[in-house]
């Protein structure tokens, strides 16, 4: 049985322009990806313990092989430095077994 991998990632934004530059790659490139789906959401309080962050991605996509065809596909590879211009991250990847 193939495993869907989720991905999440926390960012606090440090240049808002840069970061803006980023999201609208990162749908572009995701978007032609294999399947998935993708949400980036703003986080507007913490309802237990301290979270500095602007913004929540949550994206999953069907199995571990289209996780890293995606990840490491030209049209994404270009625009990570973006990301880290405009904004710290923290990046986490999991898989796990559709719910039955």
């Amino acid at each position: 049985m193939a495993l869907t991998v989720c991905g999440i990632v926390q960012l606090k934004m440090t240049d808002r322009a840069a970061c803006d530059c980023y999201q609208a790659r990162f749908f572009d490139a995701f978007r032609d990806s294999i399947g998935g789906c993708c949400q980036w959401m703003k986080v507007r309080r913490s309802l237990e313990g301290e979270w500095d962050c602007d913004k929540l991605v949550s994206m999953s996509l069907p199995d571990e092989t289209a996780f890293y065809i995606w990840a490491n596909s030209p049209e994404y590879l270009e625009i990570p430095k973006r990301r880290k211009a405009g904004a710290q991250g923290i990046v986490l990847a999991k898989e796990f077994a559709p719910a039955a």
